[in-house]
């Protein structure tokens, strides 16, 4: 059953011991992951479904990586310190496996080291949680349409699992938004991310499979996908959206939103 949902973002800054004095840059959004973890483990969660855009990406497949065990490390951001350890839950990724499989192309990969997309949400989230099992999904290159349909066939085998399921969409905004941006400026960075926004706080999930294709690659974002997975799951449910932090102080977007279920 489904019992939590959330949009964040995955900057390494994020990480204390790599952002350091900027943390103070984007205090908002370290405040919005605190407040965000707290609400998820009151929800006590057995298993999280995290979807990140910086795996393996398969152009023409979603992914699940099932391992036994997963290690996370932030040596490739220059901290040698940090490490977490994760399990998997395999009896829930395989049924996914072979109920989705059919309608849409669905592979298993096999990985006990998670990128940063999945790594930096988890460090916030589940310090307090124990005994919990992860399943990594990774999107496609399908269109956007597919991934919202994708989230739809994911819904229905969390609907059916008796453990308690939390599924968090990793994913940055634009990258374009100052000139010191990573992808430098283009006012298409600003307009995508309000448009986004506001469509989130409204619930019109539907528009935002509309927006503009050419917003969307001169926004240069790296979520949407991840997003539109998460809201093919949460759709029909009855809930709120709390947007609980934007900002962008380094050029790139950072949102957390909490998809309240009622």
């Amino acid at each position: 059953m489904l019992i939590f949902s959330a949009i964040v973002p995955h900057p390494p800054i994020l990480i204390p011991t790599i952002g350091k004095d900027n943390l103070d840059k984007i205090k908002n959004t370290v405040s919005a992951m605190k407040k965000l973890e707290k609400e998820l483990y009151a929800s006590k969660p057995e298993v999280i479904i995290i979807i990140s855009p910086h795996g393996e990406i398969i152009p023409d497949a979603f992914s699940i990586n099932l391992n036994s065990t997963y290690q996370v490390s932030f040596e490739d951001f220059g901290d040698f310190k940090t490490k977490m350890e994760f399990k998997s839950s395999p009896m829930l990724s395989l049924r996914i496996k072979e109920r989705v499989e059919d309608h849409m192309p669905l592979v298993l990969s096999s990985s006990n080291t998670l990128d940063h997309g999945i790594g930096v949400p988890l460090y916030y989230l589940t310090p307090h949680l124990k005994n919990m099992e992860i399943i990594p999904v990774y999107y496609s290159l399908l269109d956007y349409k597919a991934h919202f349909q994708f989230g739809q066939l994911l819904k229905r085998e969390i609907a059916k699992c008796e453990k308690r399921v939390a599924v968090i969409a990793s994913g940055d905004l634009s990258h374009c938004l100052t000139k010191e941006a990573p992808a430098g400026y283009s006012k298409k960075g600003e307009e995508f991310d309000t448009k986004l926004v506001e469509f989130l706080k409204q619930k019109k999930y539907k528009e935002i499979l509309k927006i503009d294709e050419k917003l969307i690659e001169g926004a240069a974002e790296c979520g949407l996908r991840s997003f539109l997975i998460l809201l093919g799951i949460i759709e029909e449910y009855d809930h709120e959206v709390e947007i609980i932090s934007y900002e962008g102080p380094f050029g790139v977007g950072y949102l957390v939103a909490n998809f309240k279920l009622t």
